[in-house]
């Protein structure tokens, strides 16, 4: 089954955009009266047929609409430190939408080696893998932001920060409540500062650990959505 992204799609009558197009008529072969899907990003899956398949501007002709597809019962916010090797954030952005996250803070702290991102670059990672991993939810990606600013807003769910410093650390499985949802800060290459640690905890996040292994941060985002998914039997 191969899904096209639609974010703007409305009423019964959709055209895909010109690289979705290219995609479903001179990749994929598709002709007319053949079926096919659509996301838009939003939680609505529909089911289409192509009526109009031109290179580009495929129009097709929208048979059924499912509302909330796929939708999870807590919500998973992910703030990341991005990588210096941009293609490892891309990696780690690619696989956690596959497993299921719903929002993606990139941050800069005191340790950070990259203070600039293409957030055109890095959604198109995401649309790409909504789309391979079957799902109708686009995760929301936010411009980066400084760590102050990320612990010290206001924010009712469960809030953790993974860091290497030492001190006292709960595992996640130990201090998470399924169903809950969940804001998780991973840090850069060379981990959260003592201060920023310090500031995060004043703020109400529970200092973690995600096991015995030192991980990369990449490594480390993964391992938290894919536990936080795991717990909640997605």
């Amino acid at each position: 089954m191969y899904l096209f992204y639609a974010p703007d799609i409305e009423g019964d009558y959709y055209t895909l955009n010109a690289e979705e197009s290219r995609h479903c008529i001179r990749v994929l072969r598709f002709t007319e009266g053949e079926s096919v899907s659509l996301v838009d990003g939003k939680g609505n899956w529909y089911n289409a047929v192509v009526e109009r398949p031109e290179l580009k501007g495929c129009g097709v002709r929208v048979t059924e609409k499912i509302e909330n597809h796929g939708q999870r019962p807590f919500h998973l916010h992910l703030a990341v430190a991005p990588t210096k090797n941009i293609d490892r954030t891309e990696w780690m952005l690619e696989k956690c939408t596959e497993m299921g996250i719903d929002e993606i803070t990139l941050l800069h702290t005191a340790h950070s080696e990259r203070k600039v991102v293409k957030d055109e670059r890095l959604e198109k990672v995401l649309v790409s893998a909504m789309k391979q991993s079957l799902k109708a939810y686009l995760p929301r990606l936010n411009p980066m932001v400084d760590f102050r600013q990320m612990v010290t807003e206001e924010c009712s769910a469960q809030k953790f920060i993974a860091h290497c410093c030492p001190g006292e650390k709960k595992r996640l499985d130990e201090v998470y409540q399924p169903g809950r949802d969940a804001v998780i800060l991973i840090g850069p290459e060379g981990d959260f500062s003592t201060e920023e640690v310090a500031l995060a905890e004043a703020n109400g996040f529970i200092a973690i650990s995600l096991g015995t292994s030192r991980l990369r941060t990449e490594t480390a985002g993964i391992v938290a959505c894919h536990s936080i998914n795991f717990m909640n039997k997605v």
